[in-house]
């Protein structure tokens, strides 16, 4: 059975349990579109996902925005990131920096949220790390209403990455000497 069928016909604690992360720490974006199935595509599930935040209120997509971590901070450092933000941030070599590097990290971080109110995100999976500072250091000259549409279109590429994961992890969870076993 494809990935998005058995989501479709997942129980609906199952399915929130599967895509609750897709959004950083929000699963009512799950919770919002369990409802509307069945999907007929990965690009209408995660069509609906992006629709139901954008037609949330703005206090709770703000929610939503300050539930991502800092680039390469305190929680990264102690290991406490959620799985996809592990990997997102590892992928990106933020997990072993200097301490040089974890510093200038740290004054961009701080430097953001106290201009913004709310963490630096960016969609570490399409950028190297040197195009992080660059963004960071340009973004830290935008007003707070560019950065927060900026964040809220930083976040649905994170999340459609994270969906075409899961269900790409999902149709390659098949038996052994099934012929996509190795996918």
């Amino acid at each position: 059975m494809a990935a998005l069928d058995q989501l479709n016909a997942a129980p609906t604690d199952a399915f929130v349990d599967e895509l609750g992360g897709i959004y950083e720490h929000s699963p009512w974006v799950a919770e919002a579109v369990v409802s509307l199935r069945p999907f007929d595509s990965p690009a209408a599930l995660g069509r609906a996902m992006r629709e139901a935040v954008d037609a949330a209120p703005p206090e709770r997509r703000m929610e939503l925005i300050r539930a991502h971590p800092d680039l390469a901070g305190k929680l990264a450092r102690a290991g406490a990131l959620s799985g996809d933000s592990t990997r997102e941030q590892a992928g990106l070599g933020l997990d072993r920096l200097s301490d040089d590097e974890y510093e200038r990290f740290s004054s961009l971080n701080a430097a953001y949220r106290e201009r913004f109110g709310f963490p630096f995100i960016i969609c570490a999976r399409k950028h190297r790390r040197a195009d992080v500072i660059a963004a960071f250091e340009r973004r830290l000259g935008h007003d707070r209403g560019d950065e927060v549409d900026e964040a809220m279109r930083q976040i649905h590429d994170i999340a459609a990455l994270r969906l075409a994961d899961r269900l790409d992890d999902r149709a390659n969870d098949r038996p052994a000497g099934s012929s996509h076993a190795n996918c």
